[in-house]
C-alpha cells in the first residue's frame, strides 16, 4: 500500500462522512498504524493537490486539506461499487466507449486505469464496454483531453461471450477465492476490539478488496460462471468490515479530535 492509496481509502471510508477534510497532523496520526511517516504523507498530499483530488482548506485545528468535487464524485462511485450500494439489475444493454484516436502512452495508461476503475473492460485498444453507464466517464475523458463516441444498446449476439471477451472471469473467480483464503488467515490474529489494530486491519482489507474494482465490473448473475466466488468474497468482506468498524471508527474519531484536545 502506498501513502496516496492509503489517503484515498481513509478519505473515502471515513473522512468523506466527517466533513471531507483533515489537517496534516490528523492524517499523520491516522496513518501511523499503517507505518507511514509524516514525510511520505506530506508528499502524497502534495501530489493529490496537484492532481486535483485535494484542495487546501483552513480548519479549526489549522491548515488542512479537503476533497475536491471531482474527488467526491470519484469516491462516491467507488464507494457504491465497493459496498454494492446501487442496483445490481441489468437492462440488457451495454455502454460502449469508442476512441477515434488513442492518446500518448502515459495518458493512455492513466485512461486505461481510470476506465477499469469505472467498470469498463476492453474489447480492443480503442473500444471499451460496461454493463451500465458511469457517471464518472465524462470526468475521466476530460482529464486526459480525450473525445469518444459513446453508445448504449443491446448486443446482437451472445452477451456472456462478450463479457468473457472483455474480462477474464475464470482468473477473476480464482482471485476472489484466494482473497478469502488469505484474509481469513490474516484477520485471525487481529484484535478487533483494539482501535489502532482494527483500523489498520480494516484499511488493509479495504485496500486489498478495492483492487477488485479494477477487475470486476459488476456483471449481472446471468453472465457469470456458477457458482460465482465473488459472491462469497463479498459476504466475507462485509462481515469482516462490520466486525472491525466500531473500533476502527473509534480510532478515527480520536485522531480527528486529538488536535482540538491538545489546543
Amino acid at each position: 500500500m502506498r501513502a496516496r492509496s492509503a489517503l484515498f481509502d481513509v478519505y473515502g471510508a471515513y473522512l468523506r462522512r466527517r466533513g471531507g477534510a483533515a489537517t496534516i497532523a490528523a492524517l499523520v496520526r491516522l496513518l501511523a498504524p499503517l507505518d507511514f511517516g509524516a514525510p511520505a504523507i506530506r508528499t502524497a498530499v502534495s501530489r493529490m493537490v496537484r492532481q486535483g483530488w485535494l484542495a487546501p482548506r483552513r480548519l479549526p485545528d489549522g491548515p488542512g486539506y479537503a476533497l475536491t468535487e471531482r474527488a467526491e464524485r470519484r469516491l462516491e462511485e467507488a464507494g457504491t461499487r465497493i459496498y454494492r450500494l446501487g442496483t445490481s439489475t441489468w437492462d440488457g444493454r451495454w455502454h460502449v466507449v469508442a476512441l477515434p484516436e488513442l492518446p500518448a502512452r502515459t495518458a493512455r495508461d492513466r485512461l486505461t486505469s481510470s476506465l477499469r476503475l469505472l467498470g469498463y473492460g476492453p474489447l480492443g485498444p480503442a473500444t471499451w464496454v460496461a454493463p451500465r453507464p458511469s457517471a464518472g466517464l465524462a470526468d475521466v475523458l476530460a482529464a486526459e483531453s480525450v473525445t469518444a463516441r459513446v453508445f448504449h444498446g443491446p448486443l446482437e449476439g451472445d452477451d456472456a461471450d462478450l463479457a468473457a471477451t472483455a474480462w477474464d472471469l475464470t482468473e477473476l473467480g480464482a482471485e476472489y477465492a484466494a482473497f478469502v483464503a488469505a484474509w481469513s488467515a490474516e484477520l485471525s490474529a487481529v484484535d478487533a476490539a483494539d482501535p489502532p489494530s482494527a483500523f489498520a486491519a480494516c484499511q488493509r482489507l479495504l485496500h486489498a478488496w478495492r483492487k477488485f474494482l479494477f477487475r470486476d465490473p459488476g456483471l449481472p448473475a446471468e453472465l457469470l460462471p456458477a457458482p460465482w466466488p465473488g459472491a462469497e468474497a463479498a459476504e466475507f468482506f462485509d462481515t469482516k468490515t462490520a466486525l472491525l468498524s466500531p473500533a476502527a471508527a473509534q480510532f478515527v474519531d480520536g485522531c480527528l479530535t486529538n488536535g482540538r484536545k491538545s489546543a
